[in-house]
This record gives C-alpha cells, sequence and structure tokens, in this order.
C-alpha cells in the first residue's frame, strides 16, 4: 500500500468517526448489516404464555387478579409447570402495595399450604416511578441476578400525583420508563391494573383503565374478566408483540382459590424441532462441546446442500434459539483472516454470548 492509499483509508475512517459522533446523524444499519449481527433474546419465562418485557394485567376491582399473579410468581419461583406449560425457574419480586404481609400470608397458605420458596420475595411498600423505584428495583436484582419477574399490584401506587385524567402522551411515557427497565434487565415487569367500568363488549382490550398510550408501550397485555362477579369460571385475553392472540378458559377452584386451567381456546403454535440446528449440535458435543471454522468447513461436516453464506444467516437468525433450546452459544466472529464461527456447549442459561473468548482475532485458525 502506498502512502497516497494510506492517507486516503485514514481520511475515510476520520470520516466514518465523525459521522459516529455527530449528534444529528439518525442512527441507520442496512438489511444486509442487520442479517449480518447476531441478536440474542431471553427466551419465554413461561412457555407461549410469558416473555421478558412490560406486560399489563387488567380486570376489575376484585376479579381474582393478585391471586392470579400470585400464582404466576409462585410457579416461576418453583420452576413448576404453570397450566401445563414449561417454566423457566428464577427470583420473583411481588410489591402488593395495596396488600398487608398477615393478608399476603394467608393468601400463600390458602393457595400452597405449607409449600414455599426463599426464591419469591414480598414487599408492600416502594418508591414512585419518578421518585427512585427503579434505583430500589435495581438494587433487588443487583442482589438476585437470577430475578425474572417483577410484579407491581397496582401500577397507581407507583405512578404518583392524585390526578385521574392522563394524556396518551403521559401514559405512554410512563409505561416506556418501566418497559425500558424491564428490556435493560432482561426480565420481565407485570403492572397490575383496573379495566374501565364502561366496558367495550367487542374488543376486551379496549377496557384497559386510561388511554391506549398504557397498552401501546406494553410488550403484551392481559385481560382477566368474568360474566358475572359471583362466577369462577373467568377469561384470559393476551395480545403481544412476541407472541399469538390468545384466549384461556380458566376457573377459580373455590378452596385454593388457584386459577385453573379449563382450556386454551386458541391453539398455541409449537415450532417443531429444527434437523439442522440439532446436527450443529452434534457437532458441537461431538467435538469435545467446542468447534471453531468457517462456515464452508461447518457446512461440509453437515454434508448439507446448503450454501455457506445462507447458513450464516441462518445461524445469525437462530442464535437464540442453539443457545436456550439445544444448549449452544453461536458466534460469528471477524477476524484478521476473515470470518468465524464458534459453537460453545453450555450448562445453563446464566452464561452471556461473547464472555468466553478473549481474543476475537485468535480463536480461529483460518489458514
Amino acid at each position: 500500500m502506498n502512502n497516497k492509499e494510506t492517507t486516503d483509508e485514514l481520511l475515510k475512517r476520520i470520516r466514518e468517526m465523525d459521522k459516529l459522533y455527530d449528534p444529528n446523524r439518525l442512527p441507520s444499519i442496512s438489511m444486509s448489516e442487520l442479517y449480518d449481527t447476531v441478536y440474542t433474546n431471553k427466551p419465554a419465562i413461561i412457555e407461549s404464555f410469558l416473555y421478558p418485557g412490560l406486560c399489563i394485567l387488567a380486570g376489575d376491582s376484585k376479579i381474582g387478579k393478585s391471586f392470579l399473579v400470585s400464582q404466576i410468581a409462585f410457579h416461576i419461583a418453583t420452576g413448576k409447570d404453570f397450566w401445563n406449560r414449561p417454566v423457566k425457574q428464577g427470583t420473583v419480586l411481588y410489591l402488593a402495595l395495596e396488600d398487608q404481609y398477615s393478608r399476603i400470608q394467608r393468601r400463600m397458605f390458602k393457595m400452597y399450604g405449607e409449600e414455599n420458596t426463599d426464591n419469591l420475595h414480598f414487599c408492600i411498600s416502594a418508591k414512585s416511578v419518578n421518585n427512585g423505584l427503579e434505583n430500589q428495583l435495581t438494587d433487588f436484582i443487583n442482589e438476585h441476578n437470577n430475578t425474572k419477574l417483577i410484579v407491581i399490584d397496582t401500577l397507581q401506587k407507583v405512578r404518583g400525583g392524585v390526578s385521574d385524567s392522563y394524556s396518551y402522551s403521559k401514559d405512554y411515557e410512563f409505561i416506556s420508563q418501566l418497559k425500558s427497565f424491564a428490556d435493560r434487565n432482561g426480565i420481565c415487569l407485570i403492572l397490575v391494573h383496573h379495566t374501565k367500568k364502561d366496558k367495550d363488549c367487542n374488543d376486551p382490550f379496549n377496557n384497559v383503565n386510561g388511554t391506549n398510550g398504557l397498552m401501546g408501550s406494553a410488550d403484551s397485555t392481559m385481560i382477566l374478566s368474568k360474566e358475572t362477579r359471583t362466577s369462577l369460571n373467568a377469561t384470559l385475553n393476551i395480545t403481544g408483540r412476541d407472541q399469538a392472540d390468545t384466549r384461556i378458559k380458566i376457573r377459580k377452584n373455590p378452596e385454593t382459590l388457584i386459577w385453573e386451567l379449563n382450556e386454551f381456546e386458541t391453539e398455541i403454535y409449537e415450532e417443531p424441532p429444527d434437523p439442522l440446528l440439532q446436527k450443529i449440535t452434534d457437532i458441537a458435543i461431538q467435538n469435545g462441546g467446542q468447534w471453531s471454522g468457517t462456515a464452508t468447513e461447518l457446512t461440509t461436516l453437515l454434508d448439507s446442500n446448503i450454501a455457506p453464506n445462507k447458513l450464516t444467516l441462518k445461524l445469525n437468525i437462530n442464535a437464540s434459539k442453539l443457545r436456550y433450546d439445544y444448549g449452544i452459544d453461536y458466534q460469528n466472529i471477524h477476524t484478521h483472516d476473515g470470518r468465524c464461527i464458534e459453537l460453545k456447549l453450555i450448562k445453563d442459561d446464566s452464561v452471556t454470548v461473547g464472555d468466553d473468548c478473549d481474543d476475537k482475532t485468535d480463536c480461529c485458525n483460518l489458514s
């Protein structure tokens, strides 16, 4: 490379850096860059039911919302299946801000008797969103790094202020603060809320109390409803970004007050196993739990007709599936010799992608 080429390359990099730090620049990436990037997302906490992010659970007063979230919290804390759905076990914090500890004690004993767990924590007082709640929740998560769920019962208790009149923008901004917190920490945050007195019979999601800004910013919304207040039967309607709209028929056990499953009215789609991903998993296992090489080398081992670039794209898109369904940490690494695929068998979901390779340029020999 001559001096002119070196200078031109340097100037090009300077212009790129200037663009990067320009405060007026609109950050964007091309579709090619998008496909070239490995993104990993947390899996469902309760399969096909509850996902990381912000969830609003709304229903009429005294309809059984607190019993339902107590039930969800207990199953996540213990790792027991919930309504026949697999559960990712973890720590749970339940802010029962309209209760007293004595009432919570009676409720949990009524539901589960002597069975208990150290993974479920209760709190009956907390600061508001604009007055320190995030710091309180952050401290809890730092002390309990396996936190999967935080329940805030109810939303109004942490909103602050006394006005019941809110605009769309204020509702959206309020929920967005809590959603950002949930996203940053990779947890599910359930906000228990109320429904309107004047019901929309055609769309239950129009019944969330407040403006559409609440539901618009949330990742998912659940509406718990009964035809009559005295009925033991109820319907739970769910809509969300990461799941198909779902309608579930449930019934409250009059003895334990636990919500029991009657039926999933909406058929739940379950993605079938992927033979190619299973073969990739087998390759990592057969090589002592770790394999690295080029996409071309991997296609040869797979004995597949898939083109190397298409294989890389498939792996980039399925990085989370590889991690959480097959137990394989996948990385697509830039090196001085080109691109390197690294597969590593992991023991659990606490490993963070990228933590196990200190030198990204020398982890693969592509010569």
